[in-house]
């Protein structure tokens, strides 16, 4: 009897699951999960929306397994990333969620980019419960939403599981300052007395265990500001287990040994809690390869409909490049000059000057200034579409003009590579400067940057330690001239390191054009470039920005 159900318990396996690969495959093929609490969890999803499919596929496996419940749940950062989230400001994500049959999810920073509004908007379609403690209504000072909430198994005895939900107060200057400006993120002491408060709280209510689902990540350039979820859980006590998104990581657990699991991005995994009800312990975890798992069809089928339609939409090929243009993050955009952020701020700066309406100075004093972490994918060589571009830059910013002093124009680069070589979102790409970044200097860490009487994410520099401007196209660098710079509107109203932008643009001193990033930039190909991109043109990083490092030890 027992092995007639063990060949059914494999048969069953098979149908569902195909060749799918596991991370330990032993503990799913050969064990009955009777009297166990399963959590099924994704993070950073970011517009992967064929990804869903996987989610009932597998919900089902562990059910036909024996477990008692199967509960799905998401870190963070659904909303944007890819052409069939963002062209409907994450409407789009929701409606896949509630179709997969997630229950519970909290806020990435990413859902804030279409501003607060909208967030609220997105979420009241949500047929799942979305947890968030430490996201304040500056009207009240209450939570956005419920901080907390308790989930009750089906058993004689339901185990009772408490999930606490927390967003990355970097969030603050992650997205554009100016679209979130009702709302506020707790921030050092008091993001850990928010966490610590809907602990205390579903404990009060009887949970049996306690899960963080935290959008904190483990980045270096985290740690500073305490802000990681090992800083959450050297903070804050009585969480059993936390599922963590933002950075991007695979892990079963932290470096440092703490009971942390993230399962990367865009459904690489899909991560696995395994809690015996009995003991009201948290028995396993692990994640498993989407690689070969099947789809479920009816998600499956809903998920290509929306994709058939975006694409045909923006599949028109208008370019061609003869070089692969380097979209990567680290090493990449986010930690030193790519020939793709030489072309996104020279396409920026001409389509500024082409316009106009920046005379008040001389030609030479205009330059270009993106944030790394704006730049999301690579364009391989071959043609280009407009959903190339708008993949490369999908968060519908504005190109936007402000005028900076030279010294503010060197506070801007020292603040943005603050932790260089480590990557950092603001890390600046640029036109028209050359300059020398020497990280075999310390940081010199001064006050907090604040926007709006609020406390943000990132340190203003004390003094300039690490940066050096040589030269403003060709001509000597003048701390004390005035220079026009093209940079997005979310760096001119502070986001990531720029909060001098922000000061000069809050007084007047610059302008938002209007002009798309995305079009600016397939104008620029088409015009300038007339519609090949060569290798002469960027075939590598043109050399603006020098980088002093360590020797190897």
């Amino acid at each position: 009897m027992k092995l007639r159900k063990l060949i059914s318990l494999l048969l069953a396996a098979v149908m569902l699951l195909g060749a799918v690969a596991f991370a330990e495959p032993a503990k799913i093929v050969a064990t009955d999960y009777t009297g166990k609490t399963i959590i099924l969890h994704t993070n950073d999803v970011h517009g992967a929306i064929d990804g869903y499919a996987y989610i009932p596929t597998l919900r089902e496996y562990f059910y036909s397994f024996g477990a008692e419940d199967v509960i799905v749940v998401d870190a963070g950062d659904f909303s944007q990333g890819s052409i069939y989230v963002s062209t409907n400001k994450g409407a789009v994500a929701i409606d896949m969620m509630n179709a997969a049959g997630y229950d519970i999810v909290t806020l990435g920073n990413h859902e804030f980019d279409y501003g607060y509004a909208q967030v609220m908007d997105n979420l009241s379609k949500a047929e799942f419960t979305a947890i968030c403690a430490n996201v304040i209504k500056d009207e009240d000072g209450t939570a956005i939403l419920p901080a907390y909430t308790l989930w009750t198994g089906s058993g004689e005895e339901p185990l009772k599981i408490g999930f606490v939900g927390i967003e990355t107060p970097e969030t603050a200057t992650k997205v554009n300052p100016g679209l979130i400006k009702e709302i506020h993120f707790a921030t050092f002491e008091d993001h850990f007395a928010y966490a610590q408060a809907a602990v205390n709280f579903v404990k009060a209510e009887g949970a049996d265990i306690v899960i963080g689902l935290t959008h904190l990540g483990v980045d270096a350039e985290s740690a500073g500001n305490g802000y990681r979820s090992v800083d959450l859980l050297a903070n804050v006590e009585g969480i059993d287990f936390t599922i963590d998104g933002h950075s991007h990581t695979v892990m079963t657990a932290a470096e440092t040994g703490e009971a942390v699991q993230s399962t990367g991005t865009k459904f690489a995994y899909i991560g696995v809690v395994v809690i015996d009800n009995e003991t009201k312990t948290v028995e396993d975890n692990f994640l498993v390869s989407t690689s070969g798992l099947k789809k479920d069809e009816l998600v499956a089928a809903k998920a290509e409909g929306i994709i058939t339609a975006i694409d045909a939409m923006y599949a028109s090929v208008f370019a061609t490049t003869e070089v692969e243009l380097n979209g990567a993050k680290a090493p990449g955009n986010r930690t030193e000059e790519t020939n793709l952020g030489d072309l996104i701020t020279d396409a920026m700066v001409w389509s500024v000057v082409k316009e106009g309406g920046i005379e008040q100075v001389e030609p030479n004093h205009v330059v270009g200034i993106t944030n790394g972490g704006g730049i999301r994918a690579t364009i391989a060589v071959g043609d280009i579409t407009m959903k190339d571009i708008n993949t490369v830059l999908p968060f519908g910013n504005t190109v936007a003009v402000i005028y900076a002093t030279g010294t503010e124009l060197l506070e801007a680069l020292e603040a943005s590579t603050f932790c260089t070589p480590d990557a950092v979102g603001g890390y600046p790409q640029t036109s028209g400067i050359k300059w020398t970044l020497d990280t075999t200097k310390a940081f010199d860490q001064g006050a907090v940057y604040e926007l709006d009487g609020k406390a943000g994410s990132y340190y203003a520099p004390a003094s300039i330690q690490r940066v050096t401007i040589e030269e403003v196209n060709g001509e000597p660098f003048d701390p004390e001239a005035v220079y026009a710079v093209v940079t997005n509107n979310f760096c001119a109203a502070g986001g990531d390191t720029y909060n001098v932008f922000y000061r000069a643009y809050s007084e007047g001193a610059g302008f938002d054009t209007g002009i798309p990033m995305d079009e600016a930039v397939m104008e620029y190909i088409e015009q300038v470039l007339e519609g090949n991109i060569t290798a002469e043109a960027y075939g590598e990083p043109r050399g603006s920005a020098t980088q002093i490092l360590a020797a190897a030890e």
